[in-house]
């Protein structure tokens, strides 16, 4: 099994266009000087001692913000991707979640509202 970084790794290789397209807009500092990561490793601890981790798309960790392109693949994963909202939130960090299709079709009002979270 690979480990957390190589999957990492792998996945930033393999991004989707709708994830390319977000990460052009957010890279180098691009959106109010924040740094943000593209599918960076977060590490939790769950209750039975065991460290367990979650990827998220984009990460910005001066806001503490997750922001989630969510595919087709969402779709089915619906109660996954609400309990695992559920445990980023109980960390202190904030989720901000977008259907592809809201940023193939509207990028501008996408990264209003990340600005605005900024």
């Amino acid at each position: 099994m690979p480990s957390i970084i190589q999957l990492c790794r792998d996945l930033r290789q393999r991004q989707t266009p709708t994830e390319k397209r977000l990460w052009e807009m957010l890279r180098n500092r691009n959106l109010r000087g924040k740094k943000f990561l593209r599918q960076h490793p977060i590490y939790i601890k769950s209750v039975i001692g065991k460290y367990e981790f979650y990827i998220a798309d984009f990460y910005c960790d001066e806001a503490k913000l997750v922001v989630e392109a969510d595919g087709p693949v969402h779709l089915h994963k619906k109660q996954y991707d609400k309990n695992r909202d559920l445990i980023l939130s109980s960390l202190g960090l904030n989720i901000l979640r977008f259907k592809n299709e809201e940023i193939e079709k509207d990028m501008e009002a996408v990264m209003t509202k990340i600005a605005e979270y900024l």
